[in-house]
């Protein structure tokens, strides 16, 4: 007997701080006014998408000292936005990216409390470190926290806030007017954590949640980044989004879960994709090319290769050939807060790499930043894309994707209308929502239920 298909989680991404989106398309709307963020909510609501998610930029990036502004910058505050959200949506799950390197637990795990309460059950925090003193000169902390202790702290930090969430039990509110008892546990909320980074005592202030818990993100493909998610988070956003790759690190985060005493479908491999459509795959692909221009104009092709060359490379024709000089390797970059400096760890290789490229394709600055750059993951017709996706998925490549369209807010609508249906025709999405959690969403258990079973195991 045949097992059932693996139903497929979809999710949608606000894109923000990147150049993902064409915001130059007349059709693109504002991305800090509230009638955008609420558009896109409400179409991944009436796909019956699992969770909308949240990226969050702590500062606006630079280069050659000054604002780099060619593409959507600006991320109006998460919690602010996502709370907004939880007013004009009923089911759909409300995900933030919050960083663990310039906060403090109990503020966060007072905000994702707080936030699940107002959601009934549709928070979850997607747990992040900083990379560069750049970006925390923004915060007290600016260049104190050497790179070697990220991990270290974000897992203390989660750690002390699961136990500040787990100060309740949930049943210590009785409210009785007859008694005048509102509490029956005059303890509840204490809270004692004493830990390498943290030295935290007292009483959380928000009752237990309708999740016991929100659910936790974790996003990151390096080995330390791995066992995080692997030991602690509900689900991983991941980048690998092509079946080869994507297979490869499903099947390596998986099997690190039974160290931890957890099984398979406790950890959701989520990756981001993008996407395009059209009404044939020709057409489909024609119109990809050309949202690859528009993302790359000449002076985004030139931005981008000085992240290799770490020169100002502005005099250069970006429609003409490469540049004859080598790049500075010098520690001192000329952009600066912009995470794709890290993709090349050896820039004199990556130009002569390049130039050999470009030379044998007869490509141009531009041409080669297109045709080496991101490149949309599903590209077709609504049946190709609908039919791919679900290959992913079924050949656990995936458990399945937040998608990332180009444009803001209504680049969701099309997939909504048109692939959406076809992927509850193949019996591999829901046509309704089942739950109203996001754990309901995800098929994640209750964490008091997690813990009952993981006792259960323990005693026997």
């Amino acid at each position: 007997m045949s097992k059932p298909p693996k139903q497929i989680h979809l999710a949608a991404h606000f894109p923000g701080v990147n150049n993902t989106t064409v915001w130059s398309d007349p059709r693109a709307g504002s991305h800090i006014e509230f009638a955008s963020f609420a558009h896109f909510a409400r179409t991944a609501e009436r796909a019956k998408f699992d969770f909308l998610f949240l990226a969050e930029g702590l500062r606006l990036r630079e280069q050659g000292g000054k604002l780099y502004d060619l593409d959507v910058m600006g991320r109006p505050d998460t919690f602010t936005v996502l709370s907004a959200l939880a007013a004009v949506t009923d089911r759909l799950g409300l995900t933030g990216t919050i960083n663990s390197t310039f906060n403090e637990p109990y503020e966060v795990a007072r905000q994702f409390a707080t936030l699940d309460h107002l959601s009934a059950g549709r928070a979850a925090w997607n747990v992040v470190t900083s990379w560069d003193a750049f970006t925390g000169e923004n915060f007290r902390r600016g260049g104190f926290l050497p790179e070697s202790e990220r991990y270290s702290r974000a897992k203390e930090f989660l750690a002390t806030a699961i136990e500040l969430f787990d100060s309740w039990r949930g049943d210590e509110i009785v409210a009785d007017p007859a008694s005048g008892t509102f509490l029956r546990d005059a303890k509840a909320g204490a809270f004692v954590h004493e830990g390498h980074h943290f030295d935290i005592h007292g009483r959380f202030n928000v009752p237990r949640s309708p999740q016991g818990r929100p659910v936790i993100f974790q996003a990151g493909d390096s080995e330390e980044g791995r066992e995080f998610a692997a030991a602690a988070a509900d689900a991983i956003f991941s980048r690998y989004a092509d079946l080869d790759t994507g297979r490869a690190f499903y099947t390596d985060v998986k099997s690190r879960l039974a160290k931890y005493g957890r099984h398979p479908g406790q950890l959701l491999i989520l990756p981001a994709a993008t996407f395009v459509l059209g009404d044939t795959d020709a057409e489909a692909e024609e119109h990809a090319r050309e949202v690859r221009r528009r993302q790359v104009s000449g002076a985004t092709a030139l931005k981008h290769l000085e992240l290799v060359w770490n020169r100002d490379l502005s005099g250069y024709d970006p429609d003409g050939p490469l540049p004859d000089i080598d790049p500075d390797p010098s520690g001192h970059h000329i952009a600066r807060g912009r995470a794709q400096v890290r993709m090349y760890r050896d820039p004199l290789a990556t130009a002569r790499e390049w130039r050999e490229l470009a030379a044998a394709r007869n490509w141009s600055i531009r041409d080669l930043v297109i045709e080496t750059g991101n490149r949309q993951n599903f590209v077709g017709s609504p049946a190709t894309v609908a039919r791919t996706i679900d290959h992913y998925v079924q050949s656990d490549a995936a458990d399945g994707f937040i998608l990332v369209p180009h444009l803001t807010p209504g680049g969701l609508d099309e997939f909504a209308d048109k692939v959406v249906p076809l992927l509850q025709e193949r019996g591999v999405f829901r046509a309704e929502y089942e739950g109203t959690t996001l754990r309901d969403h995800l098929g994640l258990a209750h964490p008091d239920a997690v813990g009952a079973a993981a006792g259960e195991r323990a005693a026997s």
